[in-house]
């Protein structure tokens, strides 16, 4: 298995809180590839990897801030707090098309595909009823990037509600675009030179999960788990705010930008 350091964002007795790298199952999947625990147990004692449990699920492709427990009754707690919608999950989505108004929020049934293992679509009737609400950060002319909360988890949810109001994901192999984004996409008069190949920005889902909150005070924790981006990503947000016809003025909140380069709070 190749070497890849996962990011302890906070750690005590009863809790482990990481930055999930894209690319990595949390669970065993078809693909026989090294899911989560076995990178943890490169990091930590064998043991310690092998008492901890799930709370919740990030998907394969997605990156960004996951909470595990150490032991059965941590897990029962927390996984609970998601059940009863106590935790307020953001994620930050790099999207295409016109974003019209400054936020909203999508209600629609979501229900497995059967005609696409693996995949989730929208119905009327039948499913599962789920809510998102996004908030526009910045508007880069063909692109945007949005904060997103979940208000109920379902699977693949942001991942279907943002294309059902014309908001596809950037990068989505599963829903959508299948390619990178390359910096001449959108830098006019970019020019790489002769003889050079443009290797993309960013080949990854352009989907992370960003913050998460208790929406009550836990003793011993902090107020907010934040799970910066990565490399890529942070560089692709860097180069669509200096390479758009609006400068920075694309952000609707200059401060939104610093946040999420310092890996800081977003309100």
């Amino acid at each position: 298995m190749a070497k890849k350091k996962i990011e302890i964002i906070h750690e005590d007795e009863s809790l482990l809180v990481v930055n999930k790298p894209s690319g990595i199952s949390v669970t065993k999947d078809r693909s026989g590839d090294a899911q989560l625990l076995d990178y943890l147990s490169e990091q930590m004692e064998a043991k310690a990897v092998s008492e901890l449990r799930l709370v919740h699920r990030l998907d394969k492709a997605t990156s960004g801030v996951m909470i595990l427990a150490k032991n059965a009754k941590t897990q029962s707690k927390y996984s609970s707090y998601f059940e009863k919608r106590l935790v307020k999950k953001t994620y930050l989505a790099l999207v295409s098309g016109y974003v019209a108004k400054d936020r909203g929020s999508i209600n629609a049934r979501i229900i497995r595909d059967s005609k696409r293992p693996g995949q989730m679509h929208l119905t009327r009737k039948r499913g599962k009823g789920a809510q998102t609400r996004w908030r526009l950060l910045a508007n880069f002319g063909s692109m945007s990037l949005l904060a997103v909360q979940p208000v109920t988890g379902r699977t693949h949810q942001i991942r279907i509600h943002l294309p059902s109001i014309a908001l596809p994901l950037v990068i989505d192999p599963l829903y959508g675009n299948k390619g990178g984004l390359l910096l001449s996409d959108f830098k006019r008069g970019y020019n790489l030179g002769k003889g050079r190949q443009e290797k993309p920005l960013i080949e990854r889902l352009t989907l992370h999960a960003y913050q998460l909150e208790f929406t009550e005070k836990q003793e011993g924790l902090p107020d907010c788990f934040i799970a910066g981006l990565d490399k890529s990503f942070k560089t692709t947000i860097k180069m669509l705010a200096k390479h758009n016809a609006e400068g920075m003025d694309a952000f609707l909140n200059e401060e939104d930008f610093e946040k999420i380069v310092k890996s800081q709070k977003l309100d």
